[in-house]
This record gives C-alpha cells, structure tokens and sequence, in this order.
C-alpha cells in the first residue's frame, strides 16, 4: 500500500481546492445567465400577450374593460400656461380660520394675476386660536390648484433657494391696506417689487374690495373659489360620504350653530351662560393679545345683533320658520359651550339632530382630529349640500357658504336678522307676544332674505358694513355685464 506523505498531501489539496472554487464560479454564472435569460422571455412573451388583447379584447372582457376605464378616468388636459414675464414673487401668509384663509387666498391670487407675480403656495395660520398644524396641501389639493390656474398666474410650492431665508435673504414684510381696489395695488405695491424681488403679505384677510374691481378680476375670484380650490381626497371622500348618508334618511337642514367658546369670548357675548361661564370667557378674550376690545357689555351687543344666537334661542327660531319636530338636523360647528346641557332645548325641539361625530366612526375621524381646520372643511362640504342652510351667525363660514349656495342654483339660506330676532325674542319669552304672532313675525322678517337672487348692498367709504363679496358674488352668478338678465334692469345696485 502507497503510502504519500503528509507534505504530498497538502500539495495535491493546494491543487485540487482552486479548481472547485473555479467550478462553483461557472455554476453559479450558468445560474444566473439562466435567470436572465427567463426573465427577457417572460416580459417578451408578456409584451406581446398584452399587444394581442388590446387587438383583439375579448368580448368575454371587454364589459370589465369599460369599467376599468370608467372607474379610472384618464386626467383632464392641462390648459396652456400663461406666457408672462414675472415682476417678483409673492409670499402670503392667511390668518383666521378655514373660511377666511380661503377667501383671502382667491383675493392674493387675483393680486398676483393683476401685478403679473409669481405666487408661491399660501401659508396657513398655525398661530390662532384653534392652533391648527395643517399646511396648504393637507386641506386643498395642491396639484389641482396650481395645474388648474396655470392659464392665469404662475404657482410654485417654494421659493427659489436664492431667496432663501436660510441664505440670508429678507423679503420685505407687510400687510396690505384692507379693501383697496386694483389702483392702489398698482401704484403702490407694483413699485415695490422692482427693489424688492419678493414681497410678503403677512395678513390677507379682507385686502380686497368689495366692489369696483374690474369684471375680469372678479370674475378670477369666483374661478379660483368655486373651481381651483378643491378639498384633498381624503376631506372630499368623507365629506360626501356624511351628506350621502344624511340624504339617504331625507332632506336635512345645516345649522351654523356658532355657539362656541371662541366666537363668544371674541364678541363678548354671554347672554344664557352662567356668572363662572362668563368670567371663563372674558379671561380667554384677555390672553389673545390681537382682540383689541376686551371690556364688552354682552347685552349692548346681543341688542345691536352682534351676537350669535344661543341654541334656546335657535330652537325658537326654527320652530316658527315652520320646520317640523322630525326634521333632521345636521349641526355644523365645533364643540358648543356648555356641550349637551345648553343643547338640551334644541335636541327636545328636534330630537333628530345629529353631528359628524355621531354619524362616522371614530377611527374614520382620528386622522382629522385636532385640526380644526380640516374638521370645519368636512363641515363645509355637508353646509353646501344640505336642503336648508341657517347660519346663527354671519360669520365668514355663514357667507362663504351662503356664496357657494348661491353659485349652486341659489339654494336655500336663511340670513338671520338677529337684531330685530332680539327684539322679537325678548317680547315672545316675556309674554308680549303670543306664540302665533311671534311666528307670523319671524316669517315676515324673513320673507327676502332666503338666498334668492339680489344685488349686493354698496356703501360708500364704509366696506365693513356693506355686504360681501363672497356671500354675493353676484358678477359670477349672470350673463351679462350688467346682470339685469338676473335681476331686472330695475333692481340697481343701491349705493349708501
């Protein structure tokens, strides 16, 4: 028997261990050479199975095609871009709650349109009360904003880098002068841009005018408010959702019951609270530092219809419109001051009253939670869809809703004249006035004022008091320049 040493050994071993390692190599290569290989085939043969059915489909599919296609509508075309040379950017940051920023978004828009400005996307207030931390894009669809205005103004989510903060660029910051018309835009503001390559509006609201704006701004206004600024389609799949499940029991009335801790410590109004309800109020107005008034007599304002009603007094009012104890009732609004105990009234008046939070799951609302914003859009969406809108106070939710109810074929809004409803209340409650002339009254009251088409009231040099453009966008609303198609070369525009 041969017997090799233990060196002859290792040498063989040292020979034999490189040509394993260089078989494994070519094996695993085969491998892979395989796989590749397989992988070309299948997308070829893939390619060209999927190149026969869209020859030939199938009649056994073709049904399922059509629905495939009808489920999943290819996008619309964008319209052309504007070709303009831009004089600067314009920043703008919205205050106030959801309505309020929405209008004062449709007015900057129309400011850049007008100044030939590139708008960056809005920002929206964190800093008020509700503290909401929602940004432009968790409200409104971003895309659809700017895609859909491209024809009018340039939109851009942020500022080029060079205008960055962060290297050290300050825009110059202002608010513009409240209700100024297109002149004082492009005398005043127009100039700035051309030493300050960007400007920012760090308020918006009411920077616009009402009136004697140029019909093709006007008419932008409506175009950015009923078209460009949709809800995100998580907001507009609930919203629809509630109203369908609302429609499907029958008509149903939304009741802008304003009723909240904010609006009452804002306007001072304490009528129905109690003595430690009413400091808990006055102490909340004291550490905002922007409500400048802070001393407030509750029934001064309650007598000069400043005040929203309280819901005992909103359960009065509706019984005398005529709607029936069955009807149901959809309450638009935040949490009310003094929760179930001062919606007891109500409830016992038309026990079908109902909220989001009673309708939907609480999962399907956690994601909107703590962002009032959002919530106030959910409610937004119901408001306008609902057979009657009353609104308890005039608010901006009342009259941008009240506009987009207009827009919608004027449907029904009942405008509250709670200055006269005062009166009217406290003669009622007193015994002065028995029930049935209390409702021939409230229903007199109210005769014109239920959303139908009219003028909006002009007063000279004084806009607060004169009626808004975004309840009434009336110049959105006819055909002709004039609108006498609507309503009647006899009903002028009245100027106070």
């Amino acid at each position: 028997m041969e017997v090799r040493s233990e060196s002859e050994v290792h040498v063989r071993s040292e020979k034999v261990l490189p040509l394993q390692g260089q078989m494994i190599q070519r094996t695993r290569l085969k491998v892979l050479f395989i796989r590749v290989c397989s992988s070309i085939l299948i997308w070829t043969c893939l390619v060209q199975l999927i190149a026969v059915w869209e020859l030939y489909q199938p009649r056994l599919f073709s049904g399922f095609a059509v629905h495939v296609e009808q489920t999943l509508p290819s996008p619309l075309p964008l319209v052309p871009a504007r070709n303009y040379t831009s004089n600067g950017f314009l920043q703008v940051s919205c205050n106030g709650g959801l309505n309020q920023m929405r209008a004062a978004i449709c007015d900057m828009l129309t400011v850049a349109r007008l100044l030939n400005l590139t708008l960056v996307v809005p920002e929206l207030d964190k800093t008020s009360f509700w503290a909401d931390p929602s940004n432009f894009d968790d409200i409104f669809d971003v895309k659809h904003f700017i895609d859909s205005l491209r024809d009018e103004v340039r939109i851009i989510k942020r500022l080029p880098k060079r205008f960055s903060r962060r290297y050290g660029y300050q825009p110059l910051e202002m608010p513009p002068v409240s209700w100024s018309n297109e002149k004082y835009y492009l005398q005043q503001i127009l100039p700035l841009f051309s030493k300050h390559q960007v400007i920012h509006f760090n308020r918006t609201d009411t920077r616009l005018a009402n009136n004697g704006i140029p019909l093709e701004l006007q008419k932008l206004r409506c175009r950015v408010n009923f078209q460009a600024l949709k809800f995100t389609p998580d907001i507009e799949a609930l919203g629809e959702k509630l109203v369908k499940m609302l429609q499907e029991r029958g008509p149903f009335v939304a009741l802008h019951l304003r009723y909240e801790m904010d609006m009452l410590a804002f306007s001072g109004c304490t009528h129905g609270c109690t003595n430690e309800e009413a400091e808990e109020l006055k102490r909340l107005r004291y550490a905002f530092p922007w409500w400048r008034e802070k001393e407030i007599v509750s029934e001064e304002r309650r007598s000069q219809g400043l005040c929203p009603l309280t819901p005992e007094e909103a359960a009065l009012i509706l019984q005398a419109m005529g709607f029936e104890k069955d009807v149901q009732i959809y309450i638009a609004s935040g949490d009310i001051y003094g929760g179930e105990r001062r919606l007891a009234a109500l409830r016992a008046a038309f026990p079908k009253i109902v909220k989001k939070e009673m309708l939907l799951e609480p999962g399907e609302l956690r994601h909107f939670q703590n962002h009032s914003s959002q919530m106030a859009a959910l409610d937004f969406i119901v408001s306008t869809a609902s057979s009657v809108f009353v609104p308890t106070y005039d608010g901006n939710m009342a009259k941008v809703v009240e506009g987009h109810r207009r827009y919608l074929g004027f449907k029904k809004t009942i405008r509250l004249d709670r200055k006269r409803l005062v009166d009217l209340l406290d003669l009622h409650q007193n015994g002065t006035l028995t029930r049935d002339e209390f409702t021939a009254a409230v229903r007199q009251l109210h005769e014109g004022r239920i959303g139908q088409p009219a003028r909006r009231r002009v007063i000279a040099e004084k806009p607060k008091e004169e009626d808004y453009f975004y309840a009434n966008p009336q110049e959105c609303l006819c055909e002709s320049n004039t609108c006498d198609d609507l309503f009647g070369p006899e009903n002028s525009t009245v100027v106070q």
